[in-house]
């Protein structure tokens, strides 16, 4: 596995007069790793994937994008559907980079940016790695699991106040399957950076997110497409990835068991090994 490091890794581009923020690791064929959905702005893509970075980078050029409002780039308030502006961002970095098609890699958030991303800009998009993610801004309708979801009503008692430990605590031990994985450490790191920068909150607060279906444009998909699902996600329901199914013509499923909304934090080994196997065929 390669050396890395958040801060060595650590790129700026400004985007529209916005800061977005982004890791470049390793080299070979490029990966483009999407940030997952979390409390902000303390939810950045190092702290989703940086258990599998080391191990994809060995052999990918790992570029690992974090949103507006989130991570360190910059806040910004919006008045769309908010994965539009995400995949913006994104083709900025590509751009920048030199890079034309790549293979887009997402849980959560990320996966729908990606999804979004292979509809918008299908000649960008070679192969997708999904999970935890509907397919539309707003979110997809589900047959058995309320709307919204436990940890959609997480964040938004989260984020509709101030700063409150608790209420973080609670959002990202309902994210994960095993509780435990959440120290009280992580807990104290996210605090603070609230505490410290108000404005990504402020920000998202001022947003509006304008839903949009998607699910009827997935059927224009055509790459290979592999979606990994935690069983016990509490975000998005296992039946979200079931219906992905439904309409992705080339898509295949693994499912995690003991895992909720973070597989590649929860279950970096059994993910990458998922991955992997994708990336080889």
């Amino acid at each position: 596995m390669i050396e890395m490091s958040e801060q060595s890794s650590s790129r700026t581009l400004e985007v529209d007069g916005s800061a977005v923020h982004y890791h470049d690791i390793g080299s070979g064929e490029p990966l483009v790793i999407q940030q997952a959905f979390g409390p902000l702005p303390g939810t950045t893509a190092w702290l989703t994937y940086h258990r599998i970075l080391a191990d994809l980078a060995a052999d990918h050029r790992c570029i690992v994008v974090d949103y507006p409002n989130f991570g360190r780039s910059s806040p910004r308030e919006f008045h769309e559907p908010v994965h539009d502006l995400y995949v913006r961002n994104t083709l900025a970095v590509l751009d920048e980079l030199g890079l034309d098609t790549v293979t887009m890699l997402g849980v959560s958030t990320g996966g729908t940016v990606a999804l979004d991303m292979a509809m918008t800009a299908p000649e960008r998009v070679g192969r997708l790695i999904v999970g935890g993610c509907s397919a539309s801004t707003g979110g997809d309708p589900y047959l058995l699991a309320p709307a919204p979801t436990e940890v959609g009503r997480l964040f938004d008692e989260c984020q509709s106040g101030p700063a409150d430990r608790d209420r973080i605590a609670r959002l990202l031990r309902g994210i994960v399957f095993d509780p435990d994985l959440i120290g009280d450490d992580l807990v104290e790191r996210m605090y603070a950076w609230r505490l410290r920068e108000p404005e990504h909150a402020e920000a998202w607060t001022r947003s509006t997110i304008v839903a949009r279906s998607n699910l009827q444009a997935l059927s224009t998909i055509k790459v290979p497409t592999l979606v990994v699902h935690g069983r016990f996600d509490r975000m998005v329901p296992l039946e979200g990835a079931l219906m992905l199914l439904g309409y992705l013509p080339t898509a295949d499923l693994v499912v995690l068991n003991n895992c909720g909304h973070w597989p590649p934090f929860e279950r970096p080994s059994d993910f990458v090994a998922a991955v992997r196997a994708f990336l080889a065929a």
